[in-house]
């Protein structure tokens, strides 16, 4: 068996350092454009210079994202990009577009070309497609197919030809992520990167309904979340995902935090070391991955489409927030012999007793003793995101570590 990547989001750098810090052994980020996640941070051409230099520097591959469905005025824009893409040198593609597709293959033909979901991969003859149309080495396989499914696939591609599949994260309630309800309801594109998400909204229907007529909904306080979807989790069935013949181990989150990226990076990476060691090591520490991964935010889990068909119980009809247990507080970005610094993300303050969450899946106590800001005035408390601060703590982390605390009600 070959150990699968495992391959992490980053919507900044600051995330992409958490990620390669963490465990990862491939990193997929969005530049400024030509990105399914618009709204996150992305990276600019010097700050993808710098993450795909950190990374390879750690031995870590970064995949960037050009995967919108682009349309004639792009295409200008898109020569020039993937310029761009030959001299910054990622290590892949993941793109949608056949127009897309022949713009990379033009400008940087050395740079590999993974298909993404969106592209309804549903079986092994679009599988060998790709791979001879465009020289395609990956293809991400569609949220809907089940294991077995994926496992016929793999026996019926090359073997040069890598198969990606989420195993973490957020699921989309269409088809692959082909969706047109934001863009029908609010004017703004999935396809183009900006999605609002109308799968969250609650919804009521109609209550009178003429005869021969549709039943509709629209969005209402007193209705239901009807396509609320949970989080797809698959920490418990690493070893069904590799029988399956997949390569890559996709956690899907270009939007969250490092704290997010930290905590799944670091379960999934024991998790998958843990089983390649002795699979009674893994089974083992099953509940020390259950209670890692659900201090993650989440929306509750399932196992998607892997095992069978979701139901009714895959769906949240009550709620759309996240379970959050803990507070992200900041990354250690430097520490001397009697502080951390940190650029601080939520409120905490002096006497708090918060969390050291170290990529080793150590997570140590300490109490912070002292709160110093930029103009190095002492602080009770630090109620302002993003100041830059200096803090003493009982126990001092490392840096790239991240500080946390529990929530509280």
């Amino acid at each position: 068996m070959n150990k699968p990547e495992l391959l992490i989001p980053a919507g900044s750098l600051e995330v992409l350092y958490t990620a390669v810090n963490y465990g990862a052994d491939a990193v997929y980020i969005g530049g400024d454009i030509f990105s399914l996640r618009a709204k996150a941070k992305n990276f600019s051409k010097e700050d993808m210079m710098t993450g795909i230099e950190y990374a390879h520097s750690k031995g870590v591959k970064v995949y960037v994202t050009a995967n919108i469905f682009a349309h004639n005025y792009d295409l200008e824009e898109s020569a020039e990009y993937f310029k761009e893409m030959a001299k910054l040198k990622p290590d892949g593609l993941i793109m949608s577009d056949l127009g897309l597709m022949r713009q990379a293959k033009k400008y940087c033909p050395e740079i590999e070309i993974h298909v993404s979901t969106q592209m309804n991969n549903t079986n092994y003859e679009t599988f060998n497609m790709w791979h001879e149309l465009v020289g395609a080495t990956r293809v991400v396989s569609a949220r809907e197919l089940s294991l077995k499914e994926i496992k016929e696939i793999r026996q019926n591609i090359p073997d040069d030809l890598e198969i990606e599949s989420f195993i973490h994260g957020a699921m989309c309630i269409s088809y692959s992520g082909r969706c047109l309800l934001s863009n029908y309801f609010t004017g703004r594109d999935a396809n183009q990167g900006a999605c609002t998400h109308p799968c969250r909204w609650k919804y009521a229907v109609v209550e009178e309904q003429r005869p021969g007529e549709y039943l509709p909904v629209y969005e209402n306080d007193r209705g239901t979340y009807i396509f609320n979807s949970k989080d797809l989790c698959m920490i418990g069935h690493i070893p069904e995902m590799v029988d399956a013949g997949i390569n890559s181990f996709k956690i899907e989150g270009r939007m969250k935090t490092a704290l997010y990226v930290a905590c799944v990076a670091r379960t999934y990476r024991k998790a998958i070391d843990d089983f390649f060691e002795d699979e009674e090591k893994y089974r083992a520490n099953m509940d020390w991955y259950l209670s890692e991964i659900s201090k993650c935010t989440y929306r509750q889990f399932t196992t998607g489409f892997y095992f069978q068909k979701p139901s009714e119980e895959s769906q949240i009809y009550d709620s759309n927030t996240y379970i959050n247990e803990y507070i992200y507080l900041g990354l250690s970005k430097k520490v001397d012999e009697n502080y951390v610094y940190i650029e601080q993300k939520n409120k905490f303050c002096v006497g708090d007793v918060i969390e050291i969450m170290k990529p080793n899946g150590d997570n140590i106590e300490t109490q912070v003793k002292k709160i110093i800001n930029e103009d190095n005035e002492e602080m009770d408390s630090c109620p302002h995101p993003q100041q830059k601060l200096k803090i003493m703590l009982s126990v001092l982390p490392e840096e790239g570590d991240i500080l946390r605390v529990r929530k509280t009600e």
